[in-house]
């Protein structure tokens, strides 16, 4: 196969490596890709683009199998998604709609399922997000399943849960910090997703998923906020952190305020993924014991 990995970062590079070492030729098309030696380290040929510019992916001539978009906002904000996500689904379904493509997947976020109330949620529960870039983050996936519904991209689209692994962990390096604060009665539900297994379940529905089909890409065991740190505070030693003062800002969080578990059953039912880390604790073992080792300290945690 030849994949194109669009926005190839943090889960393109996995995913990237991965199809390498299973005989596949990979592109991986970003904006610095020529700056970026661990491209080439895992075999991806490198391509510098950007998604928001149409010509760019118009100079891709050559035939691919498969193309996978990974692209990320940066941190940005509102405009920043509108141009990247929503702005760029756009090019890029035009430009694949006539190049015999096999397979395109989309990488959205669960954050567009805006629940509070703690509960399950899957693929057919209202998506409701609150905030503006949740509902861009939903026009988006829009765009690709339009594409599929008409028949001119065979899209699907990946709904992945709060990502982490080497390197990365918003809630694990602020408790390496000392910046974490324990939210009340336990606090919310976290749904997390390592990237290798990410990585995994694209693969997967690449090979099995059904075209125009969303799916949610999780962990097996969502985990309350205060049993995540509790667990953090117990396997490295380090103070739990304290609970959350009245009228004290509680630290930013990436994925919003929602409170829901996100269920993975489709993904694992339809496409035989298994996630190597059923669940945080397996997942962050490698972090911690890199902690312990003083591989990484609190203080450049991440």
């Amino acid at each position: 196969m030849r994949v194109l990995i669009v926005g190839c970062g943090y889960v393109g590079k996995a995913l990237g490596r991965q199809l390498v070492q299973g005989g596949n030729e990979v592109l991986g098309f970003r904006r610095n890709a020529s700056e970026d030696p661990e491209l080439s380290a895992a075999g991806i040929h490198p391509i510098t683009g950007d998604l928001t510019r149409a010509a760019d992916l118009d100079s891709l001539t050559m035939p691919f199998d498969w193309v996978v978009d990974t692209v990320s906002s940066s941190r940005g904000g509102v405009e920043a998604y509108r141009d990247v996500y929503l702005g760029g689904a756009r090019n890029l379904v035009r430009w694949a709609e006539s190049r015999g493509i096999r397979g395109l997947v989309y990488t959205s976020s669960t954050s567009v399922y805006g629940q509070t109330d703690g509960g399950w949620v899957h693929e057919e529960s209202p998506a409701e997000p609150a905030g503006e870039t949740g509902r861009l983050l939903l026009e988006t996936e829009q765009v690709f399943l339009q594409a599929a519904r008409e028949g001119r991209v065979p899209a699907t689209v990946l709904r992945v849960g709060g990502i982490y692994g080497p390197g990365r962990g918003h809630l694990f390096r602020q408790f390496l910090a000392g910046e974490a604060r324990r939210e009340p009665n336990g606090g919310r539900w976290i749904n997390m997703i390592h990237r290798e297994d990410v990585a995994d379940a694209i693969v997967a529905v690449l090979g099995r998923g059904l075209t125009g089909r969303l799916y949610n890409v999780v962990d097996d065991q969502p985990v309350r906020q205060g049993d995540f740190l509790g667990h953090l505070s117990k396997e490295t030693g380090l103070p739990l952190p304290p609970e959350a003062a009245p009228g004290e800002p509680a630290p930013v969080r990436k994925r919003g305020t929602t409170d829901k578990r996100v269920s993975n059953r489709r993904l694992r039912e339809e496409c035989g993924w298994v996630p190597r880390h059923p669940d945080f604790r397996a997942g962050y073992a490698p972090e911690i014991r890199r902690f312990l080792s003083r591989e990484l300290p609190a203080a450049d945690a991440g």
